[in-house]
């Protein structure tokens, strides 16, 4: 199987791989023949878009793994868990709610004010700092469906996808792309899950900038909450 690394990044070419915590993690991988990369470099373009580009791609690999510039590949197993994720689950994440609040504003929060779901709901973990390793935030067991899922990395079936005619909504280019892919993803039938992968993602997430709010009413025109 092979497994395509897709991100983006505002660094250079130079400085991602000698800076940025997603390049230095990949120079730790490298031994593994199974994983090929694909990053933009100096990127001003919005993440579905180039997420789109390589799903499509006459030469995808058998499974794309979305993942933002930030985060520490802290498993050198990494493959390993990447296939045994995606044996398991079509759309693959590192967090998730097993269910879908009807005025959710990302996966974990309820409504605007971001007050958590219960914790009966969450699943996953992801650690958080600056530097590999980061301190753990435990949502629940992992391995279990989901109805949305963390946007952080995603893992994805390719042929599933592209057989369904699921793929990334280029209106949301930054936020809520991912809870769109999920809900997407789970209107066509496909399985949507968490998988323990340890990562450390050096940002904890923005939410309520004016961006994020603009987003927020896209994705409530597309999916507004009485149909969650």
């Amino acid at each position: 199987m092979q497994i395509e690394i897709v991100t983006a990044t505002r660094l250079t070419q130079e400085a991602f791989w000698a800076r940025s915590a997603l390049g230095q993690s990949l120079r730790r991988v490298a031994f593994d023949a199974r994983i090929k990369v694909t990053a933009a470099f100096s990127n001003a373009l919005g993440l579905p878009r180039l997420y789109n580009r390589r799903l499509l791609a006459p030469n995808a690999a058998d499974v794309c793994v979305l993942v933002h510039d930030d985060v520490w590949l802290d498993d050198y197993f990494f493959a390993e868990r990447i296939v045994e994720a995606t044996s398991r689950f079509d759309v693959v994440g590192l967090a998730g709610n097993r269910q879908l609040p009807a005025t959710h504003v990302a996966w974990c929060f309820l409504d605007e004010a971001f007050r958590w779901d219960a914790p009966d709901k969450l699943s996953g973990a992801i650690a958080h700092g600056n530097g590999p390793f980061g301190a753990i935030s435990y949502f629940g067991p992992s391995g279990v469906p989901c109805e949305l899922l963390d946007g952080v990395l995603l893992a994805v079936n390719t042929a599933a996808l592209r057989q369904a005619g699921v793929g990334f909504d280029e209106q949301f280019d930054f936020h809520f792309y991912d809870l769109d892919l999920c809900r997407s993803a789970r209107a066509k039938g496909l399985s949507v899950g968490t998988w323990p992968i340890a990562v450390t993602h050096q940002s904890g997430g923005a939410f309520g900038s004016p961006h994020w709010a603009a987003a927020l009413d896209r994705y409530r025109a597309k999916w507004p909450p009485s149909a969650a």
